[in-house]
Order: C-alpha cells, then sequence, then structure tokens
C-alpha cells in the first residue's frame, strides 16, 4: 500500500470516525405529527387506555406494567439489556470487595499471619488505585465509547481479582488490589451516567436504587457464597476455602465482562447495539430530549476546571462524601466475630438481613419517591435512620437487642446513594459530562477520606468497641443532613435565577425550551418548588402567578427552537 492509498484509508477512517461521533447531534429533528408517524409502534394513540386490575397491581411495585402495550414492550427491552448488565456489573463489583471482608474472618487471618491492620490495608490500597483512576476514567469516557471502556475495565479487574487466589502474603495482596482499584473506578460512575441518560424522572429513581442496592445484593449473597465455599470446597485441590472464594469471584465477572460489549449502550445520541433497531434508537433520543436532557459534548481542560467555579460540584461533593465516609456497615461481622458464640459461616450470614432491609427500603423510597417527583424528603429519611444507628453505637453499653438494631438502622438508610444520584441527574440534565464526572470526583474524595480514615478511627486491634470511631461518625451524618438541605436550596436559586420553568416531568428548564417543546411548567407545583421562576414566552401568568390555569399555544414539540 502506497502513500496516497495510506492517505486516502485514514481519511476514510476519520470520516467514518465523525459519523459515528456521539457528540455529534443527529442530522434532523421531527415535528408532532411526524413523531406520532415514525414513532407509532412506540406510542399509543389510545388516550383512554386504562391497564388492567392486575396491570394495576402489579404497576405498584415495576412501572412498566401499568404502561400502554407499546410503550411497555419499549421500555422492558430497555431493562433486559440495560439495567440488568447495570445490576450485575455492580453486583461483581461489590462481591469483589465484599469478600475481602469475609476471607479475613474466614481463615486468610491465619493463612497470611495477618495481626495488626492489614484488613484495613487491603481496602486503603484499594482506594487509592480508586483515588487516582477515577477522574482520568471519567474523562476517558468522554473520548472512548463506554461500551468498550467499561467492559474492557471489567475484564482486567476480573482476572486481578482470581490472582488474589494465589497470593501468598499480605504484600501481593496490597499490589493486586491497588491495580483493581484502579480499573474499578470506571464502573460506578459511567454506569450511572449512562442509567442516567435513558430513563424520565418517572422511572429513574427506582432503577438508579436498584443498580445501587446489587451492593446490598452482593453484600448479602457473598456471606452465603463464602459460608457455603467454606464448608464445601476448604481443602479442595490443596486449597483453603477463602481462596475458592476469589477465583469463583472470577469465573462469575468474565462473562459478565464480555456481556457488556453488547450491552452496554452508550447514549442515545450515538448507541450502536444491536438490539435496538434504528428506529428504537431514533426513539430513544427523543425521548430524552422531551424531557430536557442535553446531548454529550467535547469535555475540554478548561471546561473541566470551570465548574469548580460554579456551586455544583460543591453542592453535590459535600453529603456525597459524608455518604461515604459514615458508612459502618462493614463492622457487623467483627462484633459478631468478637462474641465467641457464632461459627464462621454464621458470622458471615447474619449481616445479610441488614442487606434485605438495605433492598427493601430502598426501592419503597425510590418507588414512591418516582410516583411524588421529589427526591429530598426520601434523602432526608435515610439520614436520619444512620444517624440513630451511629448515635446508639456511639453510646454502645445498650442492651443487646438494641445493638443487634443499631447494627441494622445504617442499613435501612442505603436509600442514600441511588436517591442522590437520580436527584443530581436531574438537576443537573443540562451537561451529561458534569453529571457523570461529579461521582467520580466523589468516590475520588470518598476514597481519600476513607484510605485513612477507617484506620484511625476504627482501628481492626480495638474491634468491635471503638473509642471515638461511631462518635465522629454520628457529628458528620448531622453534617450530612446539612448538605443534602443545601443541595435543595442551591438548586432552587439557580433556577430562580436563570429564569427556569418546570416542564411536565417536574424538571427545571430554560422558558424558551420548553416553549419550543409545548413542555412548559404549566403547573401550580412549579411555583411550590422553586417559587416564581420566570414567565415563558407568549404566556402570561394567572392573577395569582401561576401558570397552571392558562393555555399555551401550539408549537412542534421536536422542531429546533
Amino acid at each position: 500500500m502506497g502513500f496516497f492509498e495510506l492517505h486516502h484509508f485514514f481519511l476514510a477512517a476519520k470520516q467514518k470516525y465523525k459519523e459515528g461521533d456521539w457528540r455529534a447531534r443527529p442530522s434532523r429533528s421531527w415535528t408532532r405529527e411526524e413523531v406520532k408517524e415514525r414513532f407509532h409502534d412506540f406510542i399509543d394513540e389510545d388516550e383512554h387506555f386504562e391497564p388492567s386490575f392486575l396491570a394495576r397491581t402489579l404497576g405498584q411495585a415495576w412501572d412498566t406494567f401499568r404502561l400502554p402495550p407499546k410503550e411497555r414492550k419499549y421500555m422492558q427491552k430497555l431493562d433486559a439489556n440495560i439495567l440488568i448488565y447495570c445490576l450485575l456489573s455492580f453486583f461483581l463489583k461489590t462481591l469483589d470487595n465484599s469478600n475481602v471482608s469475609n476471607a479475613y474472618v474466614s481463615g486468610m487471618k491465619e493463612d497470611l499471619n495477618l495481626n495488626g491492620n492489614e484488613r484495613n490495608l487491603f481496602t486503603t490500597f484499594f482506594n487509592i488505585g480508586y483515588l487516582i483512576g477515577a477522574i482520568p476514567s471519567s474523562i476517558i469516557l468522554n473520548k472512548v465509547r463506554p461500551s468498550i471502556w467499561i467492559p474492557l475495565c471489567e475484564l482486567i479487574w476480573s482476572g486481578l481479582v482470581m490472582a488474589i487466589a494465589g497470593a501468598p502474603n499480605a504484600k501481593t495482596i496490597y499490589g493486586i488490589r491497588f491495580v483493581i482499584g484502579l480499573f474499578e473506578s470506571v464502573a460506578y460512575p459511567g454506569l450511572a451516567m449512562v442509567l442516567g441518560s435513558w430513563y424520565k424522572p418517572s422511572e429513574l429513581s427506582k432503577r438508579m436504587e436498584l443498580y445501587d442496592a446489587a451492593w446490598a445484593i452482593a453484600s448479602m449473597f457473598s456471606g452465603y457464597i463464602q459460608a457455603g465455599v467454606y464448608t464445601n470446597m476448604n481443602g479442595l485441590a490443596g486449597f483453603a476455602g477463602w481462596r475458592w472464594l476469589f477465583i469463583i469471584d472470577g469465573c462469575i465477572g468474565i462473562p459478565i465482562a464480555l456481556l457488556g460489549f453488547y450491552s452496554v449502550p452508550d447514549y442515545p445520541i450515538n448507541t450502536q447495539v444491536l438490539y435496538l433497531s434504528q428506529l428504537e434508537k431514533e426513539y430513544s433520543y427523543v425521548r430524552m430530549e422531551d424531557v430536557g436532557r442535553k446531548a454529550p459534548k467535547p469535555l475540554t481542560i478548561k471546561r473541566f476546571f470551570k465548574y469548580f467555579l460554579t456551586w455544583r460540584p460543591y453542592g453535590f461533593l459535600w453529603p456525597w462524601v459524608l455518604f461515604n465516609i459514615c458508612d459502618t456497615t462493614g463492622y457487623f461481622n467483627l462484633w459478631l466475630s468478637s462474641l465467641g458464640t457464632y461459627s464462621v459461616q454464621q458470622v458471615n450470614v447474619i449481616p445479610s438481613g441488614g442487606y434485605a432491609l438495605s433492598l427493601v427500603s430502598g426501592y419503597l423510597s425510590a418507588n414512591i419517591s418516582d410516583r411524588y417527583g421529589i427526591r429530598w424528603p426520601f434523602i432526608m429519611h435515610a439520614v436520619a435512620w444512620c444517624f440513630l444507628g451511629n448515635l446508639l453505637l456511639a453510646i454502645w453499653d445498650i442492651p443487646y437487642g438494641l445493638k443487634y438494631f443499631a447494627f441494622f438502622c445504617p442499613n435501612i438508610g442505603y436509600a442514600l446513594w441511588g436517591m442522590m444520584l437520580a436527584w443530581s441527574a436531574e438537576a443537573f440534565q443540562d451537561d451529561t459530562e458534569l453529571r457523570g464526572m461529579l461521582p467520580a470526583v466523589g468516590s475520588t474524595l470518598s476514597y481519600a477520606m476513607t484510605a485513612w480514615l477507617p484506620v484511625v478511627i476504627f482501628p481492626t486491634e480495638k474491634a468491635p468497641k471503638y473509642s471515638v470511631g461511631y462518635q465522629i461518625t454520628t457529628g458528620l451524618i448531622v453534617l450530612e443532613a446539612m448538605g443534602v438541605m443545601f443541595f435543595l436550596f442551591m438548586t432552587k436559586y439557580e433556577a430562580k435565577a436563570k429564569g427556569r420553568v418546570v416542564n411536565k416531568y417536574g424538571l427545571a428548564v430554560d422558558a424558551e425550551e420548553a416553549d419550543a417543546k409545548l413542555d412548559v411548567g404549566v403547573r401550580r407545583e412549579s411555583e411550590e418548588l422553586y417559587g416564581k421562576i420566570g414567565v415563558i414566552d407568549g404566556v402570561e401568568p394567572a392573577s395569582d402567578g401561576s401558570f397552571s390555569e392558562k393555555k399555551v399555544k401550539e408549537k412542534d414539540m421536536y422542531s429546533d427552537a
């Protein structure tokens, strides 16, 4: 191949890349009539559709059951591919980390002669790797498709988890855990950003909570898996039960990672997945454009640092980092082990009751939150449970049953993470890159703190009664609650300052954009949420200042303003 042939080859490759560039806007938009005609397979025109009694009953648990048939089929297709993979991926990530704690109390300590803070240091080295990798991975996601980068990282860390099974000493595990943290750092914020790009407000919170609840599922199953492995495989082929745990973990992870190359859809604007037709891809983009969710844009260094001149990073990071610092659910099994009355299997299984509570309380909060379209009261409810549990453990000298209750309380408050992710995805829906980066930055700061703080306030040799640990987390949870209220205040203030209105989904959007889409905030709740935050072009407010009783002139819903 000569020079000119090579030149034309690279020009063609460059053009192909541009055509597939997910930051490029679709070549056209559609009017309301064109939407009905083009996407009639997904839009049921029967405005009088009423779901059956069975559908309404099942719909109390999962919203798609209440939808008209065509729309329900579309939503089930999204859930079966996007949501299921996200759940499996986060399940795997959490299983990797939970198994370190379970292995420590199931033979690792004795086999490797661990006698100090090695258990905390395993977490510390992982956190350092995560800290270093989180922000670069988030930036890479702006350059490389999530459908490539996320599964590739997952494939690498699954292999490294298996390598722990052959570790001869603690130092080897330190190095492996560091590299695992480096590659795992992309998973949680990356998949949360993808989820937040495909679902409407009435759909998002429960799915984000399920995604986040994979932590509870993995933690719960980790105890059962470790108990089963210890009972049935301890000594098999010369390997201790705790070593088999990491081998099995890696064997689970590799096929999940391979599934990611098929299932991760990138974003509605650039998706190339095989399970969606071209028409479905176009409809997905139109659906999110109707909500007001913006398409991705190039992330430059200047734009990255400009974020930190606004309130947004600080408003999100304040409560988010404290959520992570104050998570004390991992110390339950140390208390059980110290009692000397439970077997290894029981020490691993009993805490699973708390994870079951996390699943139930988190999903109930998210489901109700989606129905009412409001997030902060449910987050504050979760914060209250975390405060109560830590306060009781700070007192410590309490009845045996009450101490059990105290260890379970933070699990009831686990709804914090998923609800905050959903809230921020909606509050910052005008900036895809910020939505993806904030969980990464938050995780970086959280891991920076948890890399050393647990070693100081929760030293393993002092377990299970710590002199200052629970007292400090109790105080920090008060600051956590203040951070949630600050986020609420600033979202209201920003919307009012920029003259935004509340669209039909309950989200603050620019008045011009809402007017162009016939999606103006003509609802009395707009005042309750944001105050009098602006007048919509072509619409005068009622005498009480609201828009709820005014009619709006017809405009094309999907044409450019």
